[in-house]
């Protein structure tokens, strides 16, 4: 039941910052968009258009129509693959890397009255043992079980 009501304060948590933060967003970029950004900026690197469909856990087709988004604002390209020619390659752009810190810091404004629910120890306190469940939560995705 702990368990539960912990992941249930998550959940909707998760949806009423989800909200928040998707108006915050800068014009024409959703959080979709934003995420696949974020994630190249803290992991670095490229990724096939199947790894970041796997990593999000959605589908290919998901993916790839959140990536024609992108491609099309300039915040990412996609080129052909030099070790497999059928498949695509991914990385983010420099226009991409300065909108990911557009957003957050517009994102950032739009929370800063979230400040007054909950002081900086407070969220200090929160932060590692959310990290921690994340951690996990990542690991065993594939096995739910």
């Amino acid at each position: 039941m702990l368990l539960f009501e912990l992941f249930n304060e998550i959940g909707i948590i998760d949806q009423l910052v989800g909200t928040r933060f998707e108006r915050a967003l800068p014009a024409g970029l959703t959080i979709s968009q934003f995420s696949v950004l974020n994630h190249f900026a803290r992991l670095g690197g490229e990724r096939t258009p199947k790894q970041l469909a796997d990593a999000f856990q959605v589908t290919k087709g998901a993916m790839t129509n959140t990536l024609s988004k992108l491609v099309a604002k300039g915040l990412v390209q996609i080129a052909p693959s030099s070790s497999d020619g059928r498949s695509k390659i991914v990385t983010i752009t420099d226009a991409g890397v300065t909108m990911r810190e557009r957003a957050i810091a517009d994102a950032v404004v739009a929370m800063r009255d979230v400040a007054d629910a909950v002081s900086e120890a407070e969220a200090r306190a929160l932060l590692e043992p959310l990290r921690s469940i994340r951690a996990w939560l990542d690991t065993h995705r594939d096995n739910p079980s």
